[in-house]
């Protein structure tokens, strides 16, 4: 029985169905399919974020009061300028993403391990500041009071400053009145056996209060926006009654309970979604080290072509461009 065989001609292929879609080759395509799939997710994320901010819009932190801190110039109030540094930093190690795929194009071996390099630096540079921006976030700066129905009491005083009357925020620690004989957190060693509880908080409700009534020039102030787009503050009287009436913990930081700059969902988003960006920027990170040396092993000169840094280059676009996003919703917005 005779028996015959068709060639298409494309056996061997990586594609050998026909055509490449997209002229992409199937390296490529797997990429951009998880890209997309990785962009849905964000989205969701971000939508999220946007309705619960919508839902809260009265109550939700100022960005320029929270994100204020910059490495070693402690005490100094510098809206976003340490953020814009770290996007910055982003953005660039995406130029020498760019060199570097350029570079490959030509068979430059020399000039892809640089520009590799160079992105390498520019993904610890962030990795780095989103960590120490996550540390100070945790450690807060001036403390709260938690209402009794989950609202934050900030305080502070009125300051001319160039002529113009200002509100400034002061830390609980400046003023709180330290009472005697606070009692121990509970331990296994020193409670009730094998039963232990969370950290106790900086100072009593009873301790701030004594201290707000002893400093007359100090107010209170609200989470809750007034028609100028400002926070609340409140007369000496309705100070003095919220803290003694509403008072019920004393809040020093944010965490995923409690956030003394606001709505405690802020603190859970700003957690999630940048560390959940964080940890792609990691990723991508370690990821570039491996064709980092793959480079410098000369694995793609023997290949005859750079592909694979093109890939991961596709990946590292994708995550510097979402953080475009994230930086517009938490930052800017």
């Amino acid at each position: 029985m005779d028996s015959t065989v068709a060639s298409t001609g494309t056996e061997g292929k990586t594609w050998g169905g026909g055509s490449k879609p997209l002229k992409a080759s199937y390296g490529k395509m797997m990429m951009w399919f998880f890209i997309v799939s990785d962009a849905l997710t964000f989205s969701g994320f971000l939508a999220a974020y946007g309705f619960s901010r919508f839902k809260f819009i009265k109550e939700w932190p100022i960005a320029d009061e929270v994100f204020t801190h910059v490495p070693f110039l402690h005490g100094q109030e510098l809206p976003m300028i340490y953020v814009a540094f770290m996007t910055f930093i982003l953005i660039m190690s995406s130029v020498t993403m760019v060199l570097a795929v350029d570079a490959g194009h030509h068979m430059n071996k020399a000039k892809v391990t640089l520009y590799m390099f160079l992105t390498i630096i520019g993904g610890l540079i962030f990795v780095g500041s989103q960590a120490w921006e996550w540390a100070t976030f945790i450690q807060g700066d001036y403390g709260a009071v938690q209402t009794n129905g989950g609202n934050i009491l900030q305080f502070g005083e009125y300051v001319t400053v160039d002529g113009k009357e200002k509100f400034k925020r002061i830390s609980i620690d400046e003023f709180a009145v330290v009472e005697e004989g606070v009692r121990a957190q509970h331990e296994r060693k020193n409670g009730l056996w094998f039963v232990s509880e969370e950290s106790l908080p900086p100072y009593s409700v009873n301790e701030i209060y004594n201290g707000l009534a002893a400093n007359e020039n100090i107010l209170v102030r609200t989470q809750l926006l007034n028609e100028e787009g400002e926070k609340t503050i409140l007369s000496r009287e309705e100070s003095l009654k919220q803290i003694k009436d509403n008072g019920k913990l004393v809040v020093k930081g944010a965490n995923l309970r409690v956030n003394e700059y606001g709505t405690s969902l802020f603190a859970d988003f700003f957690f999630f979604i940048t560390g959940f960006h964080g940890f792609h920027v990691f990723s991508g990170v370690v990821i570039n080290i491996i064709i980092f040396f793959n480079v410098i092993l000369g694995t793609y000169e023997r290949r005859g072509s750079y592909e694979m840094v093109e890939k991961v280059g596709l990946y590292w676009h994708f995550v510097d461009l979402v953080w475009v996003f994230v930086f517009t919703f938490f930052y800017l917005v």
